[in-house]
């Protein structure tokens, strides 16, 4: 009996501790530090967490739990979308994603490459948005839907993003 009870108290703590790894993957901090990380490899300042703008992205990826569509919200802030085909998608994966576009960015031209898109990464680094505000949802066809918002909105015509 007792090893039935150690091996039950054994299971509950594993799943509590994988629950809490997977909070921790995708809290306030992982965003914040996966954004900051990209922003210091330019040399510009560190964003904060705003939950009034992270108010907002929960509430526009609980609008696509149903669908997972990759529509900006049109709103007030700028904005990343993530989409991914499983529920495991990261904070750090859906940044790594958007950071990835570096390549493309071609920072003498303040163009992207290519015709590729860079968009995703100069809205992480733009040196005016230091505010964020992620949310990040399992949509019923069990893919991730990641948002992430910033104050003030980046990515402006004839500016550089740093």
């Amino acid at each position: 009996m007792r090893s039935a009870n150690y091996a039950s108290a054994l299971v509950c703590a594993m799943a509590l501790a994988m629950a809490c790894t997977t909070l921790a993957q995708n809290s306030p901090e992982a965003f914040v530090n996966a954004h900051n990380s990209a922003r210091a490899a330019v040399g510009v300042g560190p964003v904060s967490w705003d939950p009034v703008v992270a108010a907002y992205a929960q509430i526009y990826a609980n609008r696509h739990i149903g669908d997972c569509l990759l529509v900006h919200s049109g709103g007030p802030y700028g904005e990343n979308l993530f989409w991914g085909s499983n529920a495991n998608f990261t904070a750090a994966d859906a940044v790594k994603t958007w950071v990835g576009e570096k390549q493309y960015y071609n920072y003498d031209r303040n163009s992207c490459t290519g015709n590729r898109y860079c968009g995703h990464y100069t809205q992480v680094v733009w040196r005016d948005s230091t505010a964020i505000g992620c949310a990040r949802v399992r949509c019923d066809t069990g893919a991730t839907f990641i948002i992430c918002n910033y104050r003030p909105v980046g990515n402006i015509v004839g500016k550089r993003p740093y």
